[in-house]
């Protein structure tokens, strides 16, 4: 991906997500304070309806107190704790009582609990309220939550019990007021919310028995789970309900549950919170940012390709300068008019291509001087030995013949001998110098590196067991899976071969031969050990320079063309040498060669054994 796709991409990503963070974080602020309002709205509902039930409940203790302290009920205790004296005269009492206290609920009941008068039910005449008999100090209670029975069925009412004690016995008043939907109209509720009582007064959960301000509740099936936990476990909590598949109209319930004295359940305060308002509220925060983050994108895209345009364009024709300059043409310049740092660079570019150019010119003039006195001196060097017995003959001749020696015969005869054999040294000194001069490109065909390594041991072996040579042991390594190569196998087994005979000739008391083949980074890694006396670090830099050697006969142009080959190939060879503990020669080849054109031979060309084209810097 190219830097300026790179910018293309990356401005309008950035300032899309800098608008979605907002966005989000925006949505999330908004829900934590909608949730903290709703929170302390339901918190003040709770303490409302907490406070509303405590007020009327010390409005019926009072209104009871008041009932059971009056003369008529004084009257009727002291009449019945009299002989002979028939209760059901008293059966009516409770109604019009109750009509005059505004209570929903009252009863009288006698020293054993069986009841007098009932408002509610007066068809219960005689039947007895265990639960007044209870050990409890009711002037202490205070109203409490109580199931009270009635033809209709069972209601739900806030009740207050009071006793009156007459000539050792006592007259129990029980009234109150019913706890139904009429409750919740006290209750001042925030748009938005509203408050729902349910009254448990089945074994199961029952619709009916859950109303609202405004009458029955659609769908009230959906609250019973909660009415279960509640049953389960009481507590407050609060839960979410979802009424249909639009957020927009779930609901927050807090429950209160409502017990009586025994702790048991006997209703439950639904407060609901509508998530209307909220989730309308995100809506529109969404659209907002969807809206920026559109407009941001757009300018976020025109910026990007503007700004694209205008730092990768300087840069492209920086990269297409650098290019030019990589292929050789050190005459390449920059045309960018700008006053900015790109400038400043393409300024810089320009000055340092002007400083290449003149330094390479004067580089190779000075390698060009360098490489010829180099020759010129190897020249000299390897044509001064066999020129001076040259010279020495032809001076024995000149003096045998002035002197008309009669030996003359013999001394031409040892004296053209000497200077064919110096003329052939002459000869062989000039073909290496040509051969490195001239060595041929190599020609690639399918070749298999390891059949190639034992033909070039094969050809070594007579030496190895010769008399009178060291003796070497040889140990070969051969990676049976490595892949095969385009190589062209006369140079690389030339090559090989003389790595060989160095490393044979680096051990004149005899030692170890170690040749390894390793598949490596799709192509070929060959080692060639050996156990010598190894080499300097300053020998293994200069190993590989023309005209190298510290032998006393040899061009120094063996490894040269070694490694000239391994070249050719693409590959690459390197030394790793510590005096005392050996070398080890590694080439690494590619297994199709770059700029090489591969030719399959339709022969096998015929393997020959390897000239002596280098000498082992000892």
């Amino acid at each position: 991906m190219s830097f300026r796709v790179k910018m293309f991409v990356l401005f309008p990503l950035v300032v899309v997500a800098a608008v979605a963070i907002v966005g989000v974080g925006v949505t999330v602020f908004t829900r934590r304070a909608f949730e903290r309002v709703d929170a302390s709205h339901t918190d003040a509902i709770v303490s409302q309806f907490q406070r509303e039930f405590a007020n009327q409940g010390q409005q019926i203790v009072r209104g009871v107190q008041d009932i059971s302290g009056s003369e008529a009920t004084l009257n009727m205790a002291i009449h019945l704790n009299a002989r002979d004296i028939d209760p059901s005269a008293y059966g009516h009492d409770a109604v019009s009582v109750a009509s005059d206290h505004h209570f929903d609920f009252l009863e009288f009941a006698g020293n054993d609990g069986s009841i007098i008068s009932s408002m509610q039910w007066p068809a219960r005449f005689g039947y007895k309220e265990d639960w007044l008999l209870q050990k409890t100090d009711w002037s202490a209670r205070g109203a409490f939550l109580q199931k009270v029975d009635t033809p209709d069925g069972p209601e739900l009412g806030l009740i207050a019990v009071s006793v009156l004690p007459v000539a050792g016995s006592s007259l129990y008043t029980a009234g109150g007021e019913r706890l139904d939907k009429s409750f919740l109209s006290s209750l001042s509720l925030p748009p938005g919310m509203r408050a729902l009582l349910y009254v448990n007064l089945d074994a199961n959960f029952s619709s009916q028995n859950l109303s609202a301000v405004d009458g029955p509740v659609a769908q009230a099936d959906r609250l019973a789970p909660l009415v279960a936990r509640e049953l389960q476990q009481p507590g407050e909590i609060t839960a979410t309900i979802r009424w249909t598949r639009d957020a927009a109209n779930d609901e927050v319930f807090h429950l209160l549950p409502l017990l009586g004295p025994d702790k048991n359940l006997l209703g439950v305060l639904f407060v609901g919170s509508s998530r209307h308002d909220l989730v309308l509220l995100e809506r529109g925060i969404r659209s907002l940012a969807l809206l920026v983050g559109g407009i941001a994108l757009a300018l976020g895209i025109l910026l990007s390709w503007w700004a694209a345009v205008r730092v990768t364009r300087p840069v492209g024709k920086l990269v297409e300068g650098a290019k030019e300059v990589a292929s050789g043409n050190w005459d390449a310049r920059v045309e960018i008019h700008s006053r900015d740092e790109i400038g400043a660079l393409a300024g810089a570019f320009n000055q340092m291509t002007g400083q290449l150019a003149e330094q390479r010119e004067r580089l190779i003039q000075t390698e060009r001087v360098a490489a010829w006195r180099e020759l010129a001196r190897r020249l000299a060097h390897e044509l001064k030995n066999p020129l001076f017995p040259l010279q020495i003959t032809v001076e024995n001749l000149q003096r045998a013949r002035r002197q008309n020696a009669n030996d003359f015969d013999e001394i031409f005869r040892e004296s053209t001998d000497t200077l064919l054999a110096e003329i052939q040294n002459l000869k062989t000194i000039v073909n290496r110098f040509s051969d490195f001069a001239k060595m041929p490109r190599p020609e690639l065909h399918s070749l298999d590196v390891n059949e190639m390594v034992r033909g070039v041991t094969r050809l070594f072996e007579p030496r190895f067991i010769a008399p009178g040579e060291p003796k070497i042991t040889t140990e070969l390594h051969l990676d049976e899976k490595l892949p095969v190569i385009q190589a062209d196998s006369t140079l690389l087994h030339r090559a090989i071969g003389n790595l060989v005979l160095n490393a044979i000739d680096a051990m004149p008391n005899g030692g170890k031969l170690t040749l390894c083949t390793v598949a490596h980074d799709g192509g070929v890694r060959l080692e060639i050990s050996d156990t010598g006396a190894g080499l300097t670090r300053e020998e293994c830099e200069r190993l590989f320079t023309p005209y190298y050697t510290t032998k006393l006969h040899g061009t120094g142009l063996g490894l040269a063309i070694v490694q000239s080959v391994v070249s050719d190939h693409g590959g690459r060879i390197s030394v790793m040498s510590e005096p005392g503990r050996g070398t080890t020669f590694r080439i690494e080849l590619l297994e199709r060669p770059p700029n090489v054109v591969s030719i399959e031979s339709a022969s096998v060309k015929s393997e020959q054994s390897p000239e002596p084209m280098m000498e082992r810097k000892a």
